[in-house]
């Protein structure tokens, strides 16, 4: 195709007044190497040089993350912790040992122990024993809440998860994008050579050599800005890996689109079994359930047996003393009502809460579905129609510029589309794969 060019030039050369050869060659010689640089039409969805230190996959990441954050470490803490507490609720009391000493006429100790008979030397044990179902609701309390803290945990696994494959896609977009406007850089420098020689041959004017050197500075501007963008996902993605700010950078591997296997019937099907943080709302309306229950046990007294021993001197005989206490819970307008009532809130609450969360998750998965749907096609309009008739058109209005068939701000504005275009094309796959780690974290379903 670059041959093809060239005659094309060498045809029209002898009809530019005062385009001498030596003109046309210095016209050539940076032609070609602009051809060469854009001569594929895919080049803008398939661009991007690889960075020279090797990419780090972000399956490992995640693992690393799994491992090493300090969040999802805590979170995973509170629920071992909190899983040692049903044995302990649903555990009879510790029994109560006593010793008992019973003198006669003095303060002494023994005193009267071989002459009056009620002077003795007692052992007993008491233990306290709820109401029957008490202690099981108790437990069966107890492992809801370890329950609830297990879905919690998971969440923070899911939500960590998810932060670190959106930084990890961020970083892939970003990295892409510098190395495409470096890329551009070296275009636009041949464009400018271009429009010098054009100039100093008479064919052009100053101002054409002004807009390519105003637009490299623009070039360079936004070079800076995604630079720093660079550095805080960096920061982000070591935050969340629990590594030292100043360890070796991360590289992302260049991104890829993922195709979504689910309709979106069956993501809002996997809601109510797959989101932790519905599933820990559900819990929690399970544990709220049995805090009715046990409040109304409460209407029901609690027993104390109580056994205890009388040792004595010989001439008397030794004793034996069982007893059995129950506590009456007579004021239940002022306590086990109320008690139920705010038991029985509390589950509503709980229900309603339940509720808003399966529809704000809902809403959620619906939303990230569309944007993966839509982004999907976008891409699709990005390789097949636009970045191919962007760069037709750049390429086709290079020559005719080198021509003098069609002005330096045409080409300008026709580069900008190729550039702009291959930048949207890579923020688009970066927010499609985001899209999808977010339903990832959503639903539970593993798509990636």
């Amino acid at each position: 195709m670059t041959l093809h060019y060239l005659r094309r030039i060498e045809s029209r050369r002898r009809m530019v007044p005062g385009f001498s050869h030596t003109g046309f060659m210095s016209v050539v010689v940076p032609l070609v190497a602009v051809l060469c640089l854009i001569s594929t039409p895919a080049t803008a969805a398939q661009a991007a040089e690889q960075p020279a230190k090797p990419a780090t996959p972000l399956s490992l990441l995640v693992r690393e993350a799994e491992q090493n954050n300090p969040q999802i470490l805590a979170a995973r803490r509170g629920w071992q912790a909190a899983s040692q507490v049903p044995s302990q609720v649903s555990t009879l009391p510790d029994p109560q040992v006593m010793v008992q000493q019973m003198s006669a006429g003095t303060p002494l100790p023994f005193d009267g122990f071989h002459s009056v008979e009620m002077t003795y030397l007692g052992f007993g044990v008491s233990q306290s024993i709820p109401y029957p179902g008490k202690l099981r609701l108790r437990g069966e309390i107890a492992r809801r809440k370890a329950d609830t803290l297990q879905q919690q945990s998971d969440a923070v696994l899911r939500k960590v998860i998810e932060q670190v494959k959106t930084a990890y896609y961020r970083l892939g977009y970003v990295q892409q994008t510098i190395s495409i406007l470096s890329k551009d850089e070296q275009l636009l420098d041949q464009i400018e050579r271009i429009a010098e020689v054009r100039y100093r041959t008479g064919q052009g004017n100053q101002q054409d050599v002004l807009k390519a050197q105003l637009q490299k500075t623009k070039l360079l501007r936004d070079t800076t800005q995604y630079q720093q963008q660079l550095q805080t996902l960096q920061a982000q993605l070591k935050q969340l890996l629990n590594r030292p700010q100043d360890s070796a950078a991360i590289v992302a591997d260049k991104l890829t689109e993922t195709q979504l296997p689910f309709s979106s019937d069956d993501l809002l099907a996997a809601v109510r079994t797959g989101n932790s943080e519905v599933g820990a709302q559900h819990e929690m309306v399970q544990n709220r359930s049995l805090q009715v229950e046990l409040a109304r046990k409460d209407f029901y007294p609690d027993f104390n047996v109580e056994y205890l021993y009388e040792h004595t001197a010989a001439p008397f005989p030794e004793r034996y003393m069982l007893s059995v206490g129950v506590n009456l819970p007579i004021f239940r307008s002022r306590r086990q009502r109320p008690e139920v009532a705010e038991a029985a809130e509390q589950l509503n609450s709980a229900r309603r809460t339940y509720e808003a969360q399966v529809q704000q998750t809902y809403f959620e998965v619906r939303d990230q579905y569309l944007v993966a749907d839509s982004d999907s096609r976008v891409l699709k309009i990005y390789r097949e129609g636009l970045i191919p008739q962007a760069t037709a058109t750049f390429q086709a209005g290079l020559v005719a510029y080198q021509s003098a068939q069609q002005d330096f701000e045409t080409l300008l504005s026709s580069f900008l589309d190729v550039l702009n275009l291959d930048i949207e094309y890579w923020r688009t796959l970066a927010e499609h794969e985001s899209a999808l780690a977010r339903l990832e974290q959503l639903t539970g379903v593993q798509i990636h």
